[in-house]
């Protein structure tokens, strides 16, 4: 819930012209701490649509049935939504950065945690655990040592299982190990179609795939976990949390953490791990949401993250909006012109990706898009790209205005060194 000193900051600021003349701009503190509120809100959002996919998968697993599993996709989908517009707070504040990778963490070698097709191979060199298939299996050697995995539960995905042997690719927890259990693998390459698991994989009856029960536990414990672990990050921002306190601590600190995290996301992370990256390679393996043809709607959704904490709104999943100072306002008053440029550039970014995600909707989905050879595809998706691109220059020069130290933006071998990526 969103703390009351927040509403008044919301009331505050829909009074910027007062009498005809225009509110000085806002201190850094007062933008900083604004910017905490936006994080608070936006990770509360993300919290009760957890919460949502939660009861939804409960209901899922009480009467197992396409309706069913249909609505614990949707709940999915829509808790989406607000933790994506997050992402632009994970750069910059450690706190988040070393949290993130327990809920966000992609892309994933499914094998870890479930059956496969025979397409996905059996064996990989640079992972032990490749197909180790948990649901099938009671017992897993983990860095040479035997492990317990008779009870699957949230304590042992999130402690034994995830990233098991430091391997990154074992992710076991959070949105994309959810997304795979309802949807399974997605088979179709470039091709049309999302993943197509059926409801029968979780139901003790008819139960298909083998292992029914363990499929349930395991779907049941990754969704209470995802819940625990984002109520540690809503209590990092709430009035005495440590990420909060810790950005408060040198206002100056904080707009320069503000604009590492929308510099990092928009260009090293966004436009090109996440969006460049795949389009070189032509590779449906490296788009977000994979499982789900979701990913459309998550780089959308991250690009109004961005906007969102440059102009200190946000927008709830109920329609309503947190407003107050923010660094639009610091900019604007040392230089109106580049504010004009970097809000403009901004607007331009989402609007290219609105287009995708309406390609995505109406003509093909994402991983179509990034095909080879899809010379239209490729074109609405390189253009996103350029966007993100292009808004990364204007918050350098955002940098600049504020005369804020030279910031560590992330950058990307996709944009920087191309020809690494196939090395």
């Amino acid at each position: 819930m969103i703390k009351k000193r927040t509403i008044r900051t919301v009331l505050a600021a829909t009074s910027l012209v007062f009498a005809g003349h225009a509110a000085a701009a806002p201190s850094a503190q007062e933008v900083v701490d604004h910017y905490a509120d936006l994080a608070e809100a936006t990770y509360s959002d993300s919290l009760t649509t957890a919460k949502s996919l939660e009861a939804a998968v409960d209901a899922f697993l009480a009467n197992p049935s396409q309706e069913t599993l249909d609505s614990a996709k949707e709940a999915w989908l829509a808790a989406r939504v607000p933790y994506q517009q997050t992402e632009a707070y994970r750069f910059g504040n450690a706190i988040v950065d070393d949290w993130e990778g327990r809920v966000n963490a992609w892309p994933l070698d499914e094998g870890l945690i479930d059956y496969v097709d025979t397409s996905y191979g059996s064996e990989s060199d640079e992972n032990s655990l490749y197909t180790a298939n948990v649901i099938a299996s009671s017992v897993l050697m983990i860095n040479g040592e035997e492990v317990d995995a008779t009870e699957i539960t949230p304590e042992f995905i999130g402690g034994t299982l995830h990233e098991a042997g430091d391997i990154e690719a074992n992710v076991a927890s959070g949105y994309h190990a959810i997304e795979f259990l309802l949807w399974g693998q997605d088979l179709n390459g470039t091709g049309p179609g999302a993943g197509d698991r059926p409801y029968t994989d979780f139901d003790l009856e008819s139960c298909t795939g083998g292992h029914c029960e363990r499929r349930r536990a395991y779907l049941e414990a990754a969704t209470d976990l995802l819940v625990t672990d984002l109520e540690e990050m809503v209590a990092n921002w709430g009035a005495d949390g440590a990420a909060r306190r810790e950005l408060l601590e040198d206002p100056q600190t904080g707009l320069s953490v503000i604009l590492t995290g929308m510099g990092s996301l928009s260009y090293g992370e966004l436009a090109g791990e996440r969006m460049k990256l795949g389009l070189l390679l032509a590779d449906p393996e490296e788009e977000h949401d994979c499982f789900s043809d979701n990913t459309h709607n998550s780089h959308l959704y991250d690009a109004i993250g961005i906007r969102n904490v440059y102009l200190g709104e946000y927008t709830r999943p109920d329609g309503s909006t947190v407003t107050g100072p923010s660094v639009s306002d610091l900019v604007a008053e040392k230089d109106a012109g580049v504010d004009t440029e970097l809000k403009a550039k901004l607007d331009v970014t989402i609007e290219k990706m609105k287009a995708m995600a309406e390609r995505a909707n109406s003509v093909e989905a994402y991983d179509q898009m990034i095909g080879e050879g899809n010379t239209e595809g490729n074109a609405v998706v390189q253009a996103a790209i350029d966007g993100l691109i292009d808004q990364t220059r204007s918050i350098e020069r955002a940098v600049a205005t504020l005369e804020l130290e030279t910031l560590a933006i992330e950058g990307s071998d996709s944009l920087d060194n191309p020809n690494a990526v196939f090395q």
